[in-house]
This record gives structure tokens, sequence and C-alpha cells, in this order.
């Protein structure tokens, strides 16, 4: 049985909070109305602006640090901004492609050897100086771009939606994904948790930000540094928040939001719900993170990393935020919601169990992969098993395609268990048949309360043969689009629904669910809680391997059952309370 790692424990897999920050104008003048049709360059402009002349950012004095947000965007004009980023094999290195859209045709242009390393974005494209009152230089440091960032429309005629990704992904396995900034959008510059807040104290400073020669060099970005006015001021959470002028307090507007005498719950990413009950400030987080890409979500259990923000509308007109108190959108799942300021619809399921004979159908089919383990270390059974040593990991089985995997689960009146199908549809969508497969549980723990899907993957630790299993796991869980893995398949869909457990698994009382695997995502599960980790107290040291492994028992239907498994080599170290493991690299991938 599959759980999920309780709010407290960040002594291996730490959760910073994730944020909504306030959104910034765009201000009249600062960015160049749309190319004539005629004089139309046949690539897309690129040009560095900054949404205010001026910021305000805080520094908590119960975790001291500047996010360091300073408004600045990059926008693309006369076309979208796209980059297709992929590697062959963990064998091969990253490499990045530029895409231009003319139309039906498409054209491509490879970037530099060695100029990404992974997938998390370009690396060193914005360069930042500060200097404080007395012209003292304070910070000089670049930072990563992900294209995908918090973006938004700077003109109207632009596309009401941007079809690119919401962020970039970190998971060390990924093996493809797609950049981009929309025609006629902004995408934030700002790294988020890629990079680490600065400290500064309080004041007023002056910040230079421009993109770096090598990447104006190779995509024509006009040589123009931005400045920006930045006020720092020392908050606490113990004290009330600032007020504008002519509004009322954040603590009554918040008030309304969080419930009359109740306490809000703590989110699952900031663990500071209760500071924003009853009136207390909401803490002002930092605007972006870093993502296992998929979505706005964070799903405790389902993996180590903290998400990027869903593409907010950074463009808004400023006058209207002066106008209302702002205080940044809790964080965290519930019912319906991710980030505190995207909606995630959950899929709905047949409205019946289906009827007639059960088929499988000649159409397109799932097909389920194994990344390798990661995230692993030793830990031990805390006090719920004292005395015992377990290794902890993170596995993620994903789709590549070409269909999506849809699962329904139907509950008779009564029963415990719901009866689980497979759905198969044609290439107009069309659903053309199903397949029993297996079955889904309820799970009451806290941190679940959500249905299972059992027979979905399974958990082993091999031996130096690769073959005996020493310690095994049969696992259940809940699907949702946690990581994008390769958003370079065929029929990938970039915007998966079901990002996160409070809109994918049901509730208690559901009479049936509907749990989506999409095409080019995987679900990330991190097994650290003895019961789903594997207990080595008795083992003795030496080469062991992690079999993550997909589809067991091949109830699913798949277009191929070969590449189900991946291992991981770990050696097992020490002694007993004390054990250690080391992860050697997996080829070219030396990530854990």
């Amino acid at each position: 049985m599959m759980t999920r790692s309780p709010q407290g424990r960040t002594n291996r897999l730490t959760r910073p909070s994730i944020a909504v920050a306030a959104a910034v104008a765009v201000t009249a003048g600062v960015v160049a109305a749309a190319p004539d049709a005629k004089t139309a360059e046949p690539t897309p402009k690129l040009s560095l602006i900054a949404a205010s002349t001026s910021v305000t950012l805080d520094s908590w004095k119960e975790d001291p640090g500047v996010y360091l947000d300073l408004g600045t965007y990059l926008t693309s004009e006369n076309g979208a901004f796209e980059l297709k980023v992929t590697r062959k094999s963990y064998k091969a290195p990253v490499v990045a492609t530029q895409v231009f859209r003319n139309g039906k045709k498409t054209t491509t242009k490879a970037l530099p050897a060695g100029l990404v390393k992974d997938f998390s974005g370009l690396p060193d494209f914005a360069q930042i100086k500060l200097t404080d009152a007395a012209g003292k230089t304070v910070l000089s440091q670049t930072e990563a771009f992900c294209p995908n960032n918090a973006s938004g429309r700077v003109r109207p005629d632009a596309p009401a939606n941007s079809k690119y990704p919401q962020s970039c992904p970190v998971n060390p396995f990924t093996l493809g994904s797609v950049w981009g900034v929309e025609n006629g959008w902004a995408s934030n510059t700002y790294a988020g948790y890629y990079s680490k807040p600065v400290q500064l104290a309080a004041g007023t400073y002056t910040a230079k930000i421009n993109v770096t020669k090598k990447y104006r060099d190779l995509f024509g970005i006009a040589n123009q540094t931005r400045t920006v006015k930045v006020t720092v001021r020392e908050r606490s959470w113990e004290e009330p928040p600032p007020v504008p002028a002519g509004s009322r307090s954040a603590a009554s507007a918040h008030e309304g939001h969080e419930g009359h005498g109740k306490a809000a719950a703590p989110s699952a990413a900031s663990g500071h719900g209760a500071h924003a009950a009853h009136g207390a400030p909401a803490r002002t987080e930092a605007p972006a993170a870093r993502t296992t890409g998929a979505g706005s979500t964070f799903n405790v259990g389902h993996g180590p990393y903290p998400p990027a923000p869903a593409a907010l509308p950074w463009a808004l007109k400023k006058e209207s935020l002066q106008r209302q108190s702002f205080s940044a959108a809790k964080a965290g799942d519930r019912a319906g919601q991710t980030d505190g300021s995207r909606q995630a619809p959950g899929v709905k399921p047949n409205a019946k169990r289906p009827t007639g004979k059960a088929t499988v159908p000649d159409v397109p089919k799932p097909d389920l992969r194994s990344l390798p383990a990661y995230g692993i270390t030793v830990s031990d059974g805390y006090e719920e098993v004292p005395g015992k040593d377990y290794l902890a990991f993170s596995a993620n089985v994903w789709n590549a395609g070409p269909a999506k995997l849809v699962v329904d689960g139907f509950r008779s009146p009564g029963k415990e268990l719901m009866d689980a199908y497979q759905y198969f549809y044609d290439a107009n969508g069309k659903q053309v048949g199903y397949t029993p497969t297996g079955t889904m549980e309820w799970d009451p723990r806290p941190g679940h309360e959500h249905w299972h899907f059992t027979d979905f993957a399974s958990y082993r630790l091999l031996k130096a043969d690769q073959k005996e299993s020493v310690r095994s796991g049969k696992e259940a869980f809940c699907l949702a689009n946690t990581d994008a893995v390769d958003y370079t398949v065929k029929n990938a869909n970039w915007h998966p629904d079901n990002t996160d457990l409070s809109t994918a698994c049901g509730q208690e009382n559901s009479i049936s669910v509907r749990e989506v695997l999409d095409v080019g995502s995987g679900d990330t599960y991190t097994q650290d809680l003895p019961g789903q980790s594997f207990d080595i107290t008795g083992l003795p040291n030496g080469t062991y391997y992690i079999q993550v492994l997909a589809n067991p028992e091949n109830r699913l239907k798949e277009t191929n059952h070969n590449n189900n498994s991946a291992l991981r080599k770990v050696v097992l170290g020490g002694k007993k309370g004390a054990r250690t493991v080391k992860v050697p690299a997996h080829h070219l991938v030396d990530a854990n």
C-alpha cells in the first residue's frame, strides 16, 4: 500500500514553499507594437523588459532571505520563441534545438553543444547587479531562465492562451521537454528556487538586469540593461501586513476567505497555513520554484520537488492592484485547486459502468515505462518502527503514448472495492472499447484519503545478479500527472488536467472515479516510510539494484510490455542504525 510523506518530515526531501506573487504591470510603452506583416522578420524578436521601475521585496525575520523577483520579462514578438530539448538516452548529452513555425512550415536550428546541461532552463541567462544607496555593489550573479515561467500577454491581440507547458522539469531522468514564450507574451526571467534567496539588509537598492552576451548574440536580443529600484523591508509572520491607503485591511479581507472561527489547514507546500487564518498575514513567497514539470502542484509523496506557478496574468494593470489589498494566495492542494491560483478540474468517469462484451480494439494504446529510482537515501524507522534501517527512494512510471491511459473505477452500493476498467479510443477521441483491469481501493489514512488503483507498479530490491529479489512491495496508488517526462513524444499533452491528488482520486463517498496518465507525463511516488521503503536492517553490505516495474501483472493493455522495468544500482554500507548508501551515476545522469 502506497503512502505519502507526512508534512512534518523534511529531513531528507525538503519542500520549499510555493508562491503566488502579486501580478505586475507591463506598463504602456515598454512593449513595442506588433510588427507590420509586410516588414516582419522571419524569426521571433526577443526583448528584455521591466514591468515596473520599482519593486518591494520582503525579508522575513523567521526565515531571512530575499527572493529576487525583480519583475523582468522576456517578450517574444513576430512569432513564438520555442526550444525543443531532448536526449536520445541516458548515455547521450542533452541537446537543444530552436523551432521556427511559419504557418504549416516548420524549420529548426541546432543550438551550440553543451549550451544546456539539463531540462531546467537556459543557464546563466540573466545578469543581475545590485548596488546599495552608497553605490557599493552588494550582489552580482547570473540566473537561469525557464521560458515556461509564469507569464502573460503583453498586448490584447496576442493569443488568448499559451500553447507551451507551464514549467521546466527537473526530474533527473527527464527525456524531452518543450520550452516557449508565446507570440505576444512575456515570461518572467526570475529563476525562483533554482537560485537561493540572497541576504539583504532592509533598505533601498538599485538593480541592473540584462541578458548575458552569449544569449544576446545567439538569439539577437538587444543589449538593453533594465534598471529597477528595490526596497527591502523586514517583516515577521507575527505582525499584521501593510495596508494600502484607502483599502480595507488585509486581515478583514482574509477572514472572509478563511472562514469564521475555523483555522485554515496548513498547506502541503508551505506548512504555514495556520498563520493565514484569523487575519494573520499571508507570507509573500517566491513566485517561481523548481518543479517536476507537469503542472503547478505538489503532491505529498508524489515527488521531491516543489512546483513552479501556473501561467498567471502577469500583465495586469498596476493601478488595479493598487486599489485592493493584496496578500499572496495560499499554496497547497485542496478540492479543485492546485497552487492557489489555478483550477485543475478532475476528469469525469463515464456515468455508468460499461455494458456489453469487453473488447480490446486495434487502436492506439498507452506505453507505460519506468524511470530509474532517484532521491535514494537511508532513513530510520522514525517513532513508528524504531531501531530499523530503511532504503527510501522516489519512483516514476510514465506514459510514452501514443494514447493516454484512462481507467475508470465503479463501486456497487455497499462494496468497499471499485471494479476498474481500462478504456480505448479511436483517433477522433470516441470510446471504442474497454476491458476489466483490476480494482481500486479506498485508503483512509491521513494524508491519503483517496482511491488507489491496484497493480499499477511494483518495487523490488534485487541482489547484485539483478535476478533474485530480496525485498519487494506490491503497491497501489492514485494516478496523477506529476512529472513532464517527455513532451516531445507523439501526442504528448503539454497541459494535462489531473495534476493534483485532490482532483484525480475521488472522495470516500465517490461512486466512480476516473484516473488518467496522459501522454508524455509520469507519476512520481516517494517511498520513504516504513511499509513502502525497503527494510534493509538485516541485509549485508554490498551492491543491490532498485527495480521499478510498471504494470507488473500485465493487466493494463499497452503497446509494449518489454520496457516496463528500470534498474538503479546502489551500494549499501555502514552498520546497523547508521547504514549508508552510495548511488553511482546512471550513465551520464549523475544525480540522485
